[in-house]
């Protein structure tokens, strides 16, 4: 059997592969889905080929094929420690939280992020860290010069060489490349990620770190051998669902999406907020944000979750003792037991992820009086908060997580809509990711995809 395209999620956990066909027509089609374990070898050999060969196998299984031969095949990958970054900027409010923003929009998993000169012991951590990649920005354009010069000079007494992406002061650009390229490091440069005092400009970079991402993530470990197997792009899956989102809002408007992994939960939002918001907020916020919560995950995390939440209160929920289940907890629920536990988690990581990442108000005091103030990403124009990932797209009780988190905000602290506000909706077929690298090439087809996944067409918008 022939398809056109392939597309791999590979996770922390599982291994998920879907079948595309007529990308180029009015129909496109997903054909069906394959899933494994994922697999990962610091050593080398196969890595996580192992598992993506067993993905494709489950598929071939549900197709009742003989054999499955593939045009092209995509990926995305939060395996081997996903994009691993390391940020450095001037000032933590300013330069440092627009590199971050870009970092964690392109879909890195954040290891590191400095303000001011790097020190001895930055650069011992960056070492232990081996990041693929370093972000360095610093200077408002026109603006103060030497710390990144600086931090470009102390990296290269580091033992390590990994791609590093300039986005600071304009006027630093050929200085850091010949400083880094001196050293010994491959350069990238991009626009300044804040040019002005409150001004964010993260989308330069946020592409560009996608398009390093995929030059070399095939020489992390565990990534070693992805190309004997992949012949297309290759993305950062949580910068592959923020392309999905970015792709939905310019169809429906402003979104929000969860996904509560294995390992991380990732909060997606694409909205502009409110006017009568924005002019109480104190410092800008990207339009598109994503925030990545490394503490909380279904499977990989999931004693960190029990003990947040208190094992005894989960017990009671449960029906069981939690401490029992986790003795044989899986990455793919079999046990009633295990099943409770796995929705209870969902419900605790997905929540306090989507607390951590909503805005806030915050009363100040001047001179004048007592201030409201707003604090955070505004979401409180969102029309659709949409569930993806394995917990939110297969586990049963999924429904019911989702109306809690819809309803989350009754006390109103959260810049989040009121109760009963946002439409739910669902990644039924478990595919934001692949239509995130799939739109790279095929935005068309993507969207199309999506929508039939999310059972929201033309006349329900």
């Amino acid at each position: 059997m022939k398809v056109d395209v392939l597309a791999a999620e590979i996770g922390s956990t599982t291994t998920v592969v879907n079948a595309f066909d007529g990308l180029n027509s009015d129909c496109p089609r997903l054909l069906g889905q394959g899933q494994a374990f994922t697999t990962v070898s610091d050593s080398g050999d196969k890595g996580v080929t192992v598992g993506l060969a067993n993905a494709v196998d489950d598929l071939r299984k549900s197709l009742g094929a003989r054999c499955l031969d593939y045009g092209e095949m995509l990926a995305t990958s939060s395996a081997a420690g996903g994009l691993r970054m390391t940020v450095h900027g001037l000032v933590y409010d300013m330069t440092v939280r627009a590199a971050k923003e870009a970092a964690l929009g392109a879909g890195a998993n954040l290891k590191l992020v400095t303000a001011g000169v790097l020190t001895s012991s930055d650069l011992s951590d960056i070492e232990q860290i081996r990041p693929n990649l370093i972000l360095l920005a610093g200077g408002t354009d026109y603006g103060e010069r030497e710390t990144a010069l600086r931090n470009a000079e102390m990296l290269g007494a580091a033992r390590i060489r990994p791609p590093v992406i300039y986005a600071g002061n304009v006027q630093n650009k050929s200085a850091i490349r010949s400083i880094l390229e001196k050293a010994g490091f491959t350069c990238y440069i991009t626009e300044n990620v804040y040019p002005r005092l409150d001004n964010l400009n993260i989308e330069p970079a946020r592409r560009i770190i996608h398009a390093v991402f995929e030059e070399h993530i095939t020489k992390a470990p565990g990534m070693l051998r992805v190309r004997d197997m992949v012949n297309g792009v290759v993305m950062p899956t949580p910068g592959a669902v923020m392309e999905c989102a970015r792709l939905l809002y310019n169809s429906i408007g402003d979104v929000l999406v969860i996904d509560a992994g294995g390992a991380t939960t990732d909060i997606h939002s694409v909205t502009g907020g409110a006017d009568e918001i924005a002019a109480m907020a104190v410092y800008p916020e990207p339009f598109a944000k994503r925030t990545v919560e490394g503490d909380l995950g279904l499977f990989v995390n999931a004693r960190n979750v029990v003990e947040l939440a208190g094992e005894k209160e989960l017990s009671i929920e449960c029906g069981a003792d939690v401490k029992e289940i986790l003795r044989d907890y899986r990455p793919i629920p079999r046990t009633s037991g295990q099943l409770a536990l796995a929705k209870a988690i969902a419900w605790r990581a997905a929540s306090t992820a989507l607390t951590r990442h909503a805005g806030k108000f915050r009363f100040v005091y001047t001179p004048s009086g007592r201030k409201t103030i707003a604090e955070g990403k505004d979401l409180t124009r969102v029309r659709y908060l949409i569930g993806t990932g394995g917990a939110l797209t297969r586990l049963p009780g999924r429904d019911e997580i989702l109306l809690r988190l819809r309803d989350m905000n009754s006390s109103n602290a959260l810049l989040l809509p009121k109760p009963g506000e946002m439409r739910i909706l669902q990644d039924h077929n478990y595919i934001m990711a692949s239509l995130g690298a799939l739109s790279v090439k095929y935005p068309d087809a993507a969207l199309r995809l999506l929508l039939e996944s999310l059972r929201l067409d033309d006349k329900s918008k």
